[in-house]
């Protein structure tokens, strides 16, 4: 039984044993679409940490209880959850299988900053995306912090919001696990996401690229209105381009960890924060993911500080608001062809 496992080991098919974000980034790696170098603590992992605190049977008497319309019950019994699961010890096997993958993936620089996130085994499918319900920490450093960090993945399964989508989409909890991802970061001068379709209308023909300075969780935060750009995957061009006021940016805090707000300089704001080479760059790297997966996809992507402008793909998922769509029929069947003719005389369809 393996408790963390490097991207290169993991694909798609390991959604079960490592989350859906962890299967995807191991995916990617296989593609030679490299994502920043990494490993998964499986959800083997939380399986053995689970057992070992003795926690799975109270939390699913707990959750048995829980309506989906009663916030108060589901933020009382989230926030016992959680506090017992940060504060519980690692099992010895668990916790020597996590600092062997941190210290092969800093190669002896306990220093190096890593980003920590979750990885649920229910999320970035096609059927439901938990995208944004489970954690993610940027910018961390030292073996004990990652520790610390990958247990509060691990809570953050239980929390009001995640909790609280299970209990209306009546989601059950068997089988119900937490990967954690734990990666290299990016200094990234730039970032943002790519739709291999349109968000808006579905449209197939393009791909949209959005984009702001910094890291992405300004974007994610709603601190910044990201530039916008839309590429013809037909003709390859440019086909418009919207370039806001961007403001602030969110850049790493190297000297106590974490992620701090920056003002842009003036001069920049009002700047495309991709130059036409790097949009054109991410639209071909979009139409590869997009064929290797065989579907549309959503994408969250960085460029790297330094002349060489590294493009990084953070993650990459499976499109949905809009594959539902096409999955469904138009009209519900009929049972003889002929029935949508008198449908249509007395005026039903």
């Amino acid at each position: 039984m393996s408790f963390a496992r490097v991207f290169a080991e993991i694909g798609i098919g390991d959604r079960l044993s490592v989350g859906g974000k962890a299967a995807n980034l191991g995916e990617l790696t296989r593609a030679g679409i490299a994502p920043p170098p990494g490993f998964v603590v499986t959800t083997a992992a939380f399986e053995r940490f689970m057992d070992a605190t003795g926690a799975r049977g109270a939390i699913r008497r707990a959750l048995a209880e829980l309506q989906a319309d009663d916030l108060p019950a589901i933020e009382a019994a989230g926030k016992t959850i959680r506090d017992g699961i940060e504060a519980a010890a690692f099992p010895e096997d668990v916790e020597r299988a996590i600092l062997s993958a941190h210290a092969a993936l800093c190669a002896g620089d306990d220093s190096l900053p890593l980003a920590v996130r979750s990885s649920a085994t229910s999320e970035d499918g096609e059927d439901a995306s938990f995208a944004g319900l489970q954690d993610t920490y940027l910018w961390l450093r030292g073996a004990a912090t990652v520790l610390a960090h990958v247990r509060r993945c691990w809570a953050s399964l239980y929390s009001v919001e995640s909790l609280n989508y299970r209990l209306r989409l009546k989601l059950s909890e068997d089988g119900l696990a937490m990967g954690v991802v734990v990666q290299r970061m990016v200094d990234s001068r730039c970032s943002g996401v790519m739709f291999t379709r349109s968000p808006t209308t579905g449209d197939r023909s393009i791909i949209v690229i959005e984009g702001a300075y910094g890291l992405g969780s300004a974007i994610v935060g709603g601190e910044v209105t990201p530039d916008k750009f839309v590429v013809n995957k037909v003709s390859g061009e440019i086909a418009d381009r919207a370039v806001t006021e961007k403001a602030v940016q969110h850049l790493p805090d190297f000297a106590a960890g974490g992620v701090v707000v920056s003002e842009v300089p003036q001069v920049q704001r009002s700047q495309p924060c991709l130059s036409d080479a790097e949009i054109l760059a991410l639209a071909e790297i979009g139409r590869r993911v997009e064929r290797h997966y065989g579907r549309p996809q959503d994408i969250e992507w960085a460029i790297a500080r330094g002349p060489a402008a590294e493009i990084f793909l953070l993650q990459s998922r499976p499109e949905t608001v809009w594959s539902r769509r096409d999955a469904q029929p138009v009209q519900a069947p009929k049972p003889r062809a002929v029935d949508h003719v008198f449908a249509a005389f007395a005026g039903k369809r």
